[in-house]
């Protein structure tokens, strides 16, 4: 989010250099830069120990593509933490283990989203409000079902590569 009014005080800001950061947004009144502000989410390709992902679909989103799991952090709430909420919160499915793979900025959409690989027991769904469905792919059935170019499908790829290098635990070994 770019700000053209003070937040605090709601007086019109000038542009202002900054040091190295070039031209910032700045209020003369409260004598502070105000530097943009994104949104941190968490995004997480669930596998569980057949190596099947879980993709899910919100029609509000797309009736033709599946997705991975993803929502916004909370103030205060670890990256970590807000991982394993969503996926139980939209899937219903506990984490056994979870695993950073890489950030995917959406500077379009003011997003950052911090990628996860969750590793998880198989277990049927409890879907939450908001997903209209979900289900177990393997990877070659879930990489036609993404949409192209999408940070899911950029994580599904980074992610299930990365997976196979992961410690099992024994119950995930087959």
């Amino acid at each position: 989010m770019k700000f053209t009014y003070c937040p605090h005080c709601g007086e019109k800001l000038i542009q202002k250099e900054i040091g190295d950061e070039g031209l910032i947004p700045y209020c003369t009144t409260c004598q502070k830069p105000l530097f943009p502000t994104f949104y941190t989410c968490t995004i997480n390709l669930v596998i569980n120990e057949y190596q099947e992902v879980a993709l899910l679909r919100q029609d509000y989103v797309s009736t033709e593509n599946y997705v991975c799991v993803a929502g916004y952090m909370k103030p205060g709430e670890r990256a970590e933490d807000s991982a394993r909420r969503e996926i139980k919160e939209e899937l219903g499915i506990e984490v056994q283990s979870l695993h950073y793979i890489n950030s995917y900025p959406l500077g379009e959409k003011g997003l950052l989203m911090l990628g996860f690989v969750a590793l998880v027991h198989k277990a049927s769904f409890t879907l939450s409000r908001e997903v209209d469905s979900a289900c177990w792919f393997t990877y070659q059935e879930a990489l036609p079902k993404m949409r192209e170019g999408s940070t899911a499908k950029q994580l599904l790829v980074e992610g299930f590569a990365a997976s196979l290098k992961f410690p099992k635990s024994p119950a995930q070994k087959r």
